[in-house]
């Protein structure tokens, strides 16, 4: 939620008083982002109205609103009035039920002043890719980082490195990415592993030190079929012919690295000298010994005088880079190579050969892909158990 200095704010309950037991509301500025002891309670009504305070009714003295704060005796909702930079920060409503529930929710309350000195940066995404948000921190510079997703704090890091988490480690046990998130510890920036159409939305990067460095990025991810998030496409040929796979249609500005069995094997950059395969690409065995060739105009690679043990998986990843965010998408073939038996082998012989050499590469193809379906499937119904079990309510509003 976003408001000018020095105008007032209402933060709405929704629930009438007297169908709740208590209603309690905490507040917490950022630089106390890491010690969630540290909330400060600054109102609580009782569903009977016995019990009602405010500020410094609330804490023993401690005085940060200085009359400012208004508690609606109907809703428990509470206003803000005359807010000031040190209003600025998280509000997290707490309310218990006659019968025991608790409900939550949290609510970030940013200065608008302070909203002319962020950054807001647009980008669309497809489902499955793997998207680094970019701070433009310096490894050098000293910086508190905090990213925020529709107000859930997802990732933190101070300048020390004392403190350090990402989703679940920062919410108490909200786990909405799943371990998909990591956090750059040098310069802060956020990677997401994976994006679902679920991640789509606000991501708020802030920092300790006044206005200058903020950044609010809203990233949109497009929906993609089952199949094609899944899609494979196999080759099959025999030993000692040329293949090439052809990624079809991409940007020849974008960086393109091929894989086989998640080794580096090929690099095409836009710069004509940097491009490098097999051994050029990293210190590891030549297994392709010259054999590998790449089109710098179309991504594709070629596999010459081909052999059996070049059977497997190979992946391209297709990278862009601006200044604010990175992007990454990627293709898979499955390569098949049969090997020619001896001449003097019968007919017979030489296709079953084949036949069992083609059958063992097509169940270590199949299981590969077996297991991409299974992991998109399990998580699509993991997140639809916990979305209709979820009894915590987290929001954004603007």
């Amino acid at each position: 939620m976003f408001v000018m200095k020095g105008d007032s704010v209402t933060l709405h309950n929704n629930v009438e008083t007297d169908q709740q037991e208590k209603i309690i509301w905490y507040f917490y500025s950022q630089v106390d982002q890491d010690q969630w002891s540290f909330r400060t309670r600054i109102a609580e009504i009782s569903g009977n109205l016995s019990f009602i305070c405010t500020d410094v009714q609330c804490n023993n003295g401690t005085e940060r609103f200085k009359n400012r704060l208004k508690l609606d005796h109907q809703t428990g909702s509470l206003t803000i009035t005359s807010i000031r930079d040190e209003h600025e920060g998280i509000y997290i409503l707490k309310s218990i039920s006659i019968s025991g529930t608790t409900f939550q929710k949290d609510i970030t309350v940013r200065l608008l002043v302070d909203m002319l000195c962020v950054k807001e940066v647009s980008v669309s995404v497809k489902e499955g890719d793997y998207v680094t948000l970019h701070t433009d921190v310096k490894m050098n510079q000293q910086e508190n980082i905090t990213w925020l997703f529709k107000s859930i704090r997802i990732a933190k890091m101070t300048r020390n490195l004392s403190f350090i988490c990402t989703d679940v480690q920062c919410n108490e046990g909200t786990e909405r990415f799943r371990d998909r998130l990591k956090l750059d510890h040098q310069t802060g920036s956020l990677a997401i592993r994976d994006i679902r159409t679920t991640d789509s939305g606000f991501y708020d990067l802030q920092f300790d030190k006044p206005c200058g460095n903020g950044k609010l990025f809203f990233i949109d991810v497009l929906g993609v079929s089952a199949a094609e998030r899944d899609e494979m496409k196999i080759k099959s040929v025999k030993e000692g012919e040329s293949v090439t796979l052809d990624p079809g249609e991409i940007n020849i500005n974008n960086l393109m690295t091929w894989y086989f069995n998640d080794t580096l094997i090929a690099e095409i950059t836009g710069d004509q000298n940097k491009i490098c395969t097999d051994v050029q690409c990293e210190d590891t065995d030549e297994r392709f010994r010259g054999r590998l060739e790449v089109n710098n105009q179309t991504g594709s690679l070629t596999i010459t005088n081909i052999d059996t043990t070049d059977s497997g998986l190979y992946k391209l990843q297709i990278s862009s880079r601006s200044s604010s965010f990175s992007i990454s998408s990627f293709k898979s073939f499955g390569v098949i190579v049969t090997a020619v038996p001896d001449s003097g082998l019968s007919s017979a012989a030489v296709a079953g050969i084949c036949a069992a050499a083609v059958a063992a590469v097509l169940l270590l193809l199949v299981a590969a892909v077996a297991a991409v379906i299974y992991h998109h499937n399990h998580q699509a119904k993991r997140n639809d158990i916990r979305k209709q079990s979820n009894d915590q309510v987290r929001y954004y509003e603007y």
